[in-house]
């Protein structure tokens, strides 16, 4: 099932084989086809949990974990940009209780710091998915054992400039930002020692900062570092008068823009009261750890890590049996509270709908699954997963004994008025339209949707996502979906395609961008 390859190392197309790309559900996610019409109950592979990109300390363990569907079942395999996967270092593991693939490496060191590629091929098509591994080496010097070590090769111990190392960007913004009584646990976090040598370079590149950041604020103070809120939500805030006040704003998370808006209740808000900006990240879970940047028109502005505690089940879910037609109820307890956690049934991601009750309690500790209404069908293993934790039990569906009897329920969910909805799925009032651009100018593309509940807006060109791509400064305020482009060149050309989903139905409009001077 698993495979260790380069991750160049791609076949040709067979002879008669066609590339057809598809979308995923999952962000980030390239699904290529190769058949023009799938036979009836085949499909491509895809992934349900992709793999997240991770920064570490050197010396500690990671695991890159995903979630593989496909019929029939793909095999996966492992790759790295650069250089091969080493069998001796890493683990490549399937877990078929969780039916987690993954790629486990128990001791990270500076030279596995890679982007690494998870494939899943089947005889009709294939899914890749990549996820980046940042280490943060310890220290100003490497020792000479350390480097043969890692290199096999021998080291100068006089070169004094080849021994030296730059810390990692990452130390010197958590530096810029932090109040002077964090210093020292960042830099024991680090492994710095010369305290008074970073100082010295600290102040430099504080004044390196200022002057950068005083063309775009006049005022900036109160600083606060992010924080999990009792209510599962994280929160950091800043105060600041742009020169400008029609200047970007923009959200990094570890590198990458990521889409924010004025509605607090999306995953990523801000709400601005007079001078002060306050940045919130909603229903906290595993994959929101990470360093955050604010910058405006490019200019950096704040950075503050955030680390989650290590969640664990103190209770983890136990085997149920069910009689068909009656309602199965696994319940877990984790050490720390949170909004909610991953659910899965069969390999698959559970959702809240119809089949499946998701439910946890006012203090975010205890969190349920509810299988309503039991067939046959629903036998299987069912999986709760936080973090890289997670436990999995059994659903044993016995035979109805009373098969004309009525159907037998836990009374578990509240009842719903229906007297007066207001949901409605998401429509286009203004579509895209289409735009001629001269290189080198800026285009700005725009679009306007409805629905409620508030559908969740994703940006492709030529079907590949353009949500996490930090060419594109993409907004979406009280459902006024924009993208801007700040310097067209050719390579932008293209159709491009702007999906509204909600859980009440999809909707998509398109359009071509053309540049002057080219014929695409």
């Amino acid at each position: 099932m698993f495979k260790i390859r380069k991750a160049k190392d791609e076949e040709p197309t067979a002879p008669g084989q066609v590339k057809i790309k598809k979308r995923s559900k999952v962000p980030g996610v390239m699904i290529t086809q190769y058949v023009e019409e799938l036979p009836e109950g085949m499909t491509t592979p895809d992934f349900t949990r992709k793999p997240i990109s991770i920064t570490i300390q050197e010396g500690k363990p990671i695991i890159f974990k995903a979630v593989i569907i496909g019929k029939p079942t793909p095999t996966v395999t492992w790759a790295r940009n650069n250089g091969e996967i080493n069998e001796e270092r890493c683990q490549i593991i399937h877990d078929k209780s969780s039916g987690e693939y993954q790629l486990k490496m128990p001791d990270v060191c500076v030279d596995l710091a890679d982007t690494y590629k998870c494939y899943a091929r089947n005889e009709y098509g294939k899914a890749v998915v990549t996820a980046t591994l940042n280490v943060i080496e310890v220290g100003f010097k490497k020792s000479r054992a350390m480097q043969e070590s890692r290199t096999g090769k021998n080291v100068d111990i006089d070169a004094k400039e080849d021994t030296k190392t730059e810390i990692d960007n990452k130390f010197w913004e958590l530096l810029m930002s932090a109040d002077k009584r964090d210093y020292e646990s960042i830099c024991a976090q680090y492994g710095v020692t010369d305290f008074r040598g970073m100082l010295k370079k600290l102040n430099e590149k504080k004044i390196e900062r200022e002057h950068q950041q005083e063309k775009v604020v006049e005022r900036l103070c109160n600083l606060k570092p992010i924080e999990l809120k009792s209510d599962g939500d994280a929160e950091f805030e800043l105060e600041m008068t742009m020169r400008d006040p029609t200047s970007k704003i923009f959200l990094f998370k570890d590198g990458v823009m990521i889409p924010f808006d004025a509605d607090t209740d999306i995953k990523h808000g801000l709400k601005q009261v007079g001078k002060k900006f306050v940045f919130s990240i909603n229903g906290v879970d595993a994959e929101d750890a990470g360093l955050y940047q604010v910058e405006v028109d490019g200019v950096k502005i704040f950075s503050t890590d955030f680390k989650l505690p290590p969640v664990d089940f103190l209770v983890k879910i136990q085997d149920v049996k069910a009689e068909e037609r009656e309602d199965a109820v696994f319940e877990c307890v984790i050490s720390h509270p949170l909004k909610k956690i991953t659910w899965m049934g069969k390999n698959v991601t559970l959702e809240q709908g119809e089949k499946y009750d998701i439910l946890v309690s006012e203090d975010m500790l205890i969190h349920s699954l509810v299988v309503k209404d039991c067939v046959p069908l629903d036998k299987g293993i069912y999986a709760a997963v936080t973090g890289m934790a997670s436990c999995s039990a059994w659903l044993i569906v016995e035979a109805d004994k009373d098969p004309k009897g009525k159907k037998k329920t836990f009374s578990l969910n509240l009842p719903v008025s229906k007297d007066c909805s207001f949901e409605m799925p998401p429509a286009f009032s203004v579509p895209l339209k289409k735009h001629n651009s001269p290189e080198s100018y800026e285009c700005y593309m725009s679009c306007a949707v409805t629905g409620n509940p508030r559908p969740h807006v994703t940006w492709y060109k030529n079907n590949v996502s353009l949500n996490t791509n930090t060419n594109y400064y993409i907004t979406n305020t009280c459902g006024v979906c924009s993208m801007v482009i700040l310097k067209v060149d050719s390579k932008d050309c293209g159709e491009y395609t702007v999906m509204a989903e909600n859980p009440l139905g999809r909707v998509e409009c398109s359009s071509k961008l053309v540049v002057k001077g080219n014929n695409i």
